[in-house]
């Protein structure tokens, strides 16, 4: 019957309902008191009534409250984040219009503007998405222009940062390492070499061809280094007849340019969220036991400018020097056959170390994780201190400690869908979580939260989940 009456006439009868409850109680109270008191005198009779008119005002003010906790406050919350999502995060979620009844036909006229804008939205798609195919196309078209010239292409910024590289560049810099966009050109070859053929660059001088080593001093390129004149930084060019270019590079062209704009360095926490790079990732095990089980795979993922970049990515079977339980294979499918010849475990988390040097990282339930990388700190050299964020306290930020935060529901919250075969792969589950952070750093930058440091703080509000998850 409640459902017909209007917003303003329920909380009338609520706080009417409320008062006459009120004074009702305390007429008890002072009934008994009276009645106390021809017994045993006034100052007892006094207290008994003061004793139950403040437990009985405080009983009902708690469970007034936990009624508009739960019929306000929450429902409010669902509006919000549903709003928020679909607006910056291009997902058409609907309003739970049961859970929300309580707030009138609040709910009923916010579903019914979100539909109405996504309708309108899907006209401005259709054109953006065209628009946005011939770009593409023209890219592809580029892409493949450059992989028939046989010459590898890098562009490096002013700072050393790889801003682009094409399809044979990819296979140049994947000889050393899985090639980075914005990672330091120093992380793949010899910055001494290097340096030497720069500085050999002058206004006379725009070009020089350089031996290098690529770190670690396995391989070595001729590099012919080119000054750029219309735009600041530098161009690295190498010819198929000194290094090993396969003709079918299949990787895109990787590119950005905003790397050109170098700002002065600022601490992480006072960075904005977009200008962040960001390895998303995730492991399989043999176990759930941190100090006891190991590693069986790692799948990982490079965001960079709020994008997941194409081509950037880990996914490597681990060999764990033990034996797979059979339970775990149930989870993830990986057996001891499949990891035979897979790499050792420190060579394995050596290479990712590498992959994810100077990121954020990122994982559904990273202490998990990372409690497993930290395990082989000591035996390997290597120090884990990366900037961290959890997608699981993300998602408490955006949509509240309520919510159910495991990885299937947040990614059904922002419309992600998980192939069932990816699902429980390290790599799978990584891009997954990847997708879910690119739709909610637009959310977040919109509730407020601009740097780094102002998630972090928000998201240790939220640390107890994490708690119970593990």
């Amino acid at each position: 019957m409640l459902s017909t009456l209007s917003l303003r006439l329920r909380l009338f009868i609520l706080f009417s309902g409320l008062a006459t409850a009120s004074c009702l109680l305390i007429g008890f109270s002072l009934f008994f008191g009276f009645m106390r008191a021809a017994e045993t005198g006034h100052a007892s009779g006094f207290l008994l009534a003061g004793v139950l008119s403040f437990f009985g005002v405080l009983a009902l003010s708690t469970g007034v409250w936990r009624f508009l906790d739960e019929n306000v406050a929450r429902p409010i919350e669902h509006i919000a984040s549903t709003v928020r999502t679909c607006a910056h995060a291009d997902v058409k979620a609907s309003i739970d219009l049961h859970k929300t009844r309580f707030l009138g036909d609040l709910a009923p006229a916010v579903h019914a503007v979100t539909g109405h804008l996504s309708k309108v939205s899907s006209g401005t798609e259709e054109i953006v998405a065209a628009e946005t195919s011939r770009i593409m196309a023209e890219k592809a078209h580029l892409a493949l222009l450059l992989t028939e010239i046989p010459v590898a292409i890098i562009l490096v910024s002013p700072t050393n940062q790889i801003m682009l590289y094409d399809g044979q560049a990819a296979d140049v810099l994947g000889q050393v390492h899985v090639p980075r966009l914005s990672a330091s050109i120093f992380d793949y070859f010899d910055e001494a070499d290097l340096q030497a053929g720069l500085e050999q660059l002058s206004e006379k001088r725009t070009e020089v061809i350089v031996e290098v080593c690529g770190t670690g001093g396995r391989l070595s390129f001729e590099l012919r280094l080119k000054k750029l004149h219309q735009t600041p930084g530098y161009m690295i060019l190498v010819d198929d007849t000194h290094a090993r270019i396969a003709p079918e590079a299949a990787r895109p062209l990787i590119f950005d340019f905003d790397l050109t704009e170098h700002e002065a360095e600022h601490a992480i926490e006072n960075r904005p969220l977009q200008s962040l790079s960001f390895v998303v990732f995730d492991t399989e095990t043999t176990g759930l036991m941190p100090n006891k089980d190991e590693i069986v795979q790692i799948g990982a993922v490079r965001v960079v400018k709020g994008r997941i970049v194409p081509g950037e990515k880990v996914d490597q079977l681990v060999n764990p020097g033990r034996v797979i339980p059979r339970a775990s294979t149930k989870v993830h499918g990986i057996t001891d056959a499949m990891v035979a010849e897979a790499p050792a475990v420190s060579e394995a988390v050596s290479n990712f170390h590498k992959f994810a040097r100077d990121s954020v990282l990122v994982a559904h339930n990273a202490p998990f994780d990372m409690a497993f990388l930290h395990r082989h700190e000591k035996t390997s050299g290597l120090l884990w201190d990366h900037p961290l964020l959890d997608t699981v306290l993300l998602s408490a930020v955006l949509f509240g400690d309520t919510e159910i935060h495991t990885l299937d529901a947040l990614c059904e919250r922002l419309g992600i869908t998980i192939a069932p075969e990816l699902r429980h792969t390290a790599l799978g589950d990584a891009q997954a979580t990847a997708e879910a952070l690119c739709k909610m750093l637009p959310i977040l930058i919109s509730r407020g939260f601009e740097t780094f440091g102002e998630v972090i703080q928000e998201t240790r509000k939220h640390g107890r989940l994490l708690k119970d998850l593990n």
